[in-house]
């Protein structure tokens, strides 16, 4: 248990001035020798929601695992254990995920977290390795529930719970109601805490109509984009060539973008996020991966550049905007003879596209790719100072730095990068040289 001092203190450090209402709800619920199923929407506070209860449910004096934590992708696995580390709990925690070195993960576990969060299949493959003991573990989460099912994952995560032989806590998250919970998890009279439907829409999101008279509407979103006098969007399509098809188009059209899909290598994701999330990108043209789970700004301008089958996904998209007491705008573009699915709201206040327009300006960004990160022990206040002494910036030069294992990326002010890096090419940094270079 944490006193309420120490909570206090805990949520100062995350920016919280106090609980809403459903983080009120699952601290209550989420107690020992429960099972808690929490529905709530996008953007809603779900991780810390869970994670505080968690906190309470840990104990100083244990020296193994305690808490299992398992999301369906590699982002929100890391968003989690970010959320984790700035509580600054002083409990220990590692992720594991595919496409991280498993013998990174294997010396991580080698002196057990009290937390460990990780994807399905790599937890799966880490107990059938031998590499982790769950002997111990008494809570389970499963966050993203519902979309851990989409993406079929029962069998790893049935075999997960088989190996946590002194379960007594289980943490059903989702964002969406009305699904069937397997036998697997073994769900004991839960306490069911909902805090919306999937049908609901926001008060404070806004919908539009965007017609097009061509049927691939690329000019159409020129247009649309065009109107947002620079402003960021995230644009959604269905199929992952389709987003690759669209960023290129817009290229053509002198417009810069980005591509998110699960068919991109892990690193080029994690750059695209990274790059969106620092200015360097305005436009991230994705699929329904990035609906949820992403650690991603609060977007004013959401774009449906192909609506999606569901009303469920389109619900998901719309959380990318008007997420707690932000406002925003979803449009929908639709050919003039489209026909609409009948869950689309009817009707829908059309949003005029200009007819005169002018190119939106570049990003004020760059990303600066550095090839140390972390395990070089290399950290933010490291960069800063380099780049500060060394590369002569300013403070308003530089912008979001994100340390990672092995590389680290600042976003730095496009007219100052070609001089920073002419002036830090033979520099070294904590004694050593890196490579420091415009990220690709």
């Amino acid at each position: 248990m944490i006193s309420p001092e120490q909570q206090t203190q805990l949520l100062a450090k995350l920016g919280i001035a106090a609980l809403n209402p459903m983080q009120e709800a699952a601290l209550t619920a989420i107690a020992p020798n429960t099972d808690t199923f929490l529905i709530a929407p996008t953007g809603s506070g779900k991780t810390v929601g869970f994670l505080l209860p968690v906190l309470h449910l840990l104990q100083p004096d244990h020296t193994d695992i305690q808490c299992l934590i398992l999301t369906p992708s590699r982002e929100l696995a890391l968003q989690i254990e970010q959320v984790w580390k700035q509580m600054s709990t002083g409990y220990k925690v590692n992720v594991c995920y595919g496409g991280h070195p498993m013998d990174v993960e294997v010396r991580n576990l080698s002196s057990p977290p009290a937390l460990l969060i990780g994807t399905p299949g790599r937890i799966a493959d880490h107990i059938s390795r031998q590499t982790v003991s769950l002997d111990a573990v008494h809570t389970l989460v499963l966050d993203e529930f519902d979309k851990s099912l989409t993406l079929g994952f029962h069998e790893e995560m049935a075999y997960i719970v088989d190996a946590l032989p002194n379960l007594r806590n289980r943490v059903l998250v989702s964002a969406t109601a009305g699904i069937d919970i397997p036998d697997f998890v073994r769900l004991q009279k839960p306490t069911i805490l909902t805090f919306s439907h999937d049908e609901e829409i926001p008060a404070a999101l806004t919908l539009k109509a965007v017609y097009s008279e061509d049927k691939d509407k690329i000019d159409a979103l020129v247009r649309l984009l065009c109107s947002f006098r620079s402003e960021a969007a995230l644009i959604f399509c269905n199929h992952r060539d389709a987003a690759e098809r669209t960023s290129a188009m817009l290229a053509e059209r002198g417009i810069h973008s980005l591509v998110y899909h699960g068919g991109l290598e892990q690193p080029a994701r994690e750059r695209a996020l990274i790059q969106f999330r620092n200015g360097s990108a305005r436009y991230l043209i994705t699929t329904d991966l990035a609906a949820r789970g992403l650690d991603i700004p609060e977007m004013k301008h959401v774009i449906h550049y192909h609506l999606p089958a569901h009303l469920h996904e389109f619900t998901h998209r719309n959380g990318r905007t008007a997420r707690m007491q932000a406002s925003g705008t979803a449009y929908v573009l639709l050919h003039t003879t489209e026909t609409r699915p009948n869950w689309l709201p009817d009707p829908l206040d059309e949003w005029p596209l200009p007819t005169d327009v002018s190119l939106p300006d570049p990003p004020a960004f760059q990303t600066i790719y550095i090839s140390g990160g972390r395990k070089n022990k290399l950290n933010k206040v490291d960069i800063v100072g380099f780049f500060s002494q060394k590369g002569l910036l300013a403070p308003g030069d530089l912008g979001l730095i994100v340390v990672n294992d092995t590389m680290s990326f600042a976003a730095v002010k496009t007219e100052q990068v070609g001089p920073l890096l002419a002036r830090v090419n033979e520099q070294k940094m904590k004694g050593k040289k890196y490579k420091i270079d415009v990220a690709r």
